[in-house]
């Protein structure tokens, strides 16, 4: 595989397939859109619809008034940051025109093209643009449900539940078990769990310990795993247990109030238990007739505009983009091609043909960083890496290498914040 500079790939990616398509002209006639999410896909579409053809009437529909991110929140369970620096605001939006409607989505007509939410209003569109995140199966871990998350947190939606997670961990005793059940394919942030593990490993290393993290495991491989694994032995030794599926790593069951976590022949009874269930879109999606059996939502992969809906497009975790991750960079880069196909659309240009990106860094301790990066074309059926575009953080790096990637993790997760809030 060829590396290359990770600087050198982050200013020259990104924004740059996005810029290519739209040409920043303008359209005929004031159009609408309505964009739904405000995380990295719906933020950054609003903005660069904005930026592209500044005719168009935005209005970005997002709950929160305050986004917390589920990159970097790993971080904060580790120690490195404070929760002030994963979370960010809409004021920006404003300043760029940009209509930010803070309220509940409760329904979306894709035939009469209107959106309402619970504080009564209809916003009505020309194009609409979904980035809702995802759900969960609750259903396939027996025990666990809405409210067993209240004591046993799955913090995969960064905010109140990544702060319960912490101030569990802040209250265990030292010499207790942290178990982690990490969920089957597809899923949000495929290496997630595993710097999860990471992060707790390095908080408990040097508050408590005596502990333990226990990774159960619905699946057999994960991303990134012999960088990880190599981590793991240099920096916490035995402190970090993974159990693959096939070793009876699978969670079918949970038991809230004892935190006592059930695979097929055993239990085990945690301190603290973080139990990440299957996924899904989230149910805006499904209630607007968006996804399909798998769960997720069909799309054209040119356009990112729904397979089941014409003029509803669908980006980021929810979206079927097949072959590229379910990832905040992956959603950032849909949405700026999104958006240039959107303002190409609305002034009767045909879209171009689209390229997109994906950045992923992992932090194994503060000084310890790896990462994967790649360039992405549409072939026939799926998005492809492009032969020689991206990297891989070599095995036995050195410790050198590893904090450069611990910087570079910073600088990626502070300009890509700049990039959609800023």
């Amino acid at each position: 595989m060829f590396y290359i500079s990770r600087r050198g790939f982050l200013q020259g990616t990104g924004a740059v397939s996005a810029l290519t398509l739209a040409g920043c002209v303008t359209t005929q006639s004031k159009a609408r859109v309505v964009v739904v999410g405000g995380g990295f896909g719906g933020a950054t579409a609003a903005k660069y619809i904005k930026w592209f053809d500044p005719s168009v009437d935005v209005t970005l529909v997002e709950m929160k008034t305050q986004y917390t991110t589920c990159p970097f929140s790993n971080a904060y369970l580790g120690g490195l940051v404070k929760f002030d620096d994963i979370t960010h605001g809409y004021g920006a939006m404003g300043k760029r025109g940009i209509k930010v409607v803070n309220d509940m989505v409760t329904g979306v007509d894709p035939v009469k093209k209107v959106v309402t939410t619970k504080g009564g209003q209809n916003l009505s569109y020309d194009r609409l643009i979904m980035s809702p995140g995802i759900d969960f199966r609750w259903e396939t871990i027996e025990g666990y449900d809405e409210a067993a998350a209240e004591l046993v947190p799955h913090a995969w939606k960064a905010g109140p539940q990544t702060a319960m997670l912490r101030k569990q961990l802040e209250a265990m005793e030292d010499g207790g078990l942290v178990v982690i059940a990490s969920p089957p394919n597809p899923f949000r942030c495929p290496p997630g769990p595993y710097e999860r593990a990471s992060m707790i490993a390095n908080y408990l290393k040097a508050h408590k310990p005596r502990s333990k993290v226990l990774v159960l495991d619905a699946k057999d491989k994960f991303s990134k795993q012999g960088l990880f694994m190599e981590g793991w032995k240099i920096h916490y030794g035995d402190m970090i247990e993974w159990v693959p599926a096939a070793k009876d790593g699978k969670v079918l069951g949970v038991d809230a109030k004892t935190r006592t976590v059930k695979t097929d022949f055993t239990e085990h009874k945690a301190a603290v238990a973080n139990v990440i269930p299957a996924q899904k879109a989230n149910m805006l999606a499904a209630n607007a007739g968006l996804t399909d059996k798998s769960g997720w939502c069909p799309i054209n992969l040119a356009t990112f505009e729904s397979k089941l809906h014409p003029g509803v497009h669908v980006i980021g975790d929810a979206a079927i983009a097949s072959g590229m991750p379910k990832s905040g960079n992956a959603a950032n880069t849909q949405a700026k091609v999104c958006a240039a196909v959107v303002t190409d659309l609305l002034a009767g240009r045909t879209p171009g043909l689209p390229k997109t990106t994906n950045t992923c860094y992992s932090l194994i301790t503060g000084d310890h960083g790896i990462s994967v990066t790649a360039v992405y074309e549409l072939g026939a059926d799926k998005y492809g890496g492009v032969k020689g575009s991206g990297g891989l953080t070599p095995a036995n790096a050195g410790r050198e290498f590893w904090k450069q990637e611990s910087r570079n993790a910073r600088g990626w997760y502070a300009n890509i914040a700049e990039d959609i809030w800023g």
